[in-house]
């Protein structure tokens, strides 16, 4: 079976109080979104997608990932998801592991984790908490959201019964504000 680690890094981040946009803020020295994009691409899964859109993270993304741009991002993160499953369908893989950039904390083994289960809806979770990354096979992408600002969470609401849940180690706070950002430093 083959799998796409898949990171959602489109969004306009509406909700950031700083400058610039926030994927592109320092935290450690490095921008926000290499965390999460290099915690993907460690997990070693057959292909790293990274769907951009309203920042340009050109130099955050390893030279080895497949990145598709998103030139209707305002529309909301299903649309970049749905762009991302197109792309994979296209190319063969049979499942998709996806999270979002603006998660620092989540490490590599968060994402293998969840792909190394057997089942078609996987989820990882935090403290009990249901957080990406989410684990989807092919035969539920055409049940993925195409519209608003929601994505594998719906499925996972949808097939509450069938979704394998797995204990990970990790911080899955997102980063959304100035606020968010200073807690991580």
């Amino acid at each position: 079976m083959t799998i796409a680690a898949v990171v959602l890094a489109a969004g306009g981040g509406t909700r950031w109080d700083g400058g610039g946009h926030k994927l592109l803020a320092d935290l450690g020295g490095r921008p926000l979104a290499a965390h999460a994009i290099d915690a993907a691409a460690a997990s070693g899964l057959d292909e790293l997608v990274v769907v951009t859109g309203a920042a340009d993270l050109s130099d955050v993304i390893p030279d080895s990932a497949t990145v598709l741009y998103n030139p209707d991002w305002e529309a909301g993160q299903a649309v970049s998801l749905q762009l991302a499953v197109e792309h994979c369908r296209s190319v063969g893989h049979e499942a998709i592991v996806v999270g979002l950039a603006d998660t620092p904390g989540i490490p590599a083994a968060a994402w293998q984790a969840v792909a190394e289960q057997s089942a078609d809806l996987v989820c990882a979770t935090f403290d009990g908490r249901r957080r990406p990354p989410v684990k989807v096979a092919a035969h539920l992408w055409d049940e993925l959201p195409v519209t608003g600002d929601v994505g594998a969470r719906l499925l996972l609401r949808w097939r509450a019964s069938e979704a394998v849940e797995v204990a990970c180690d990790g911080e899955p706070a997102d980063v959304d504000t100035l606020k968010d950002l200073s807690a991580w430093s």
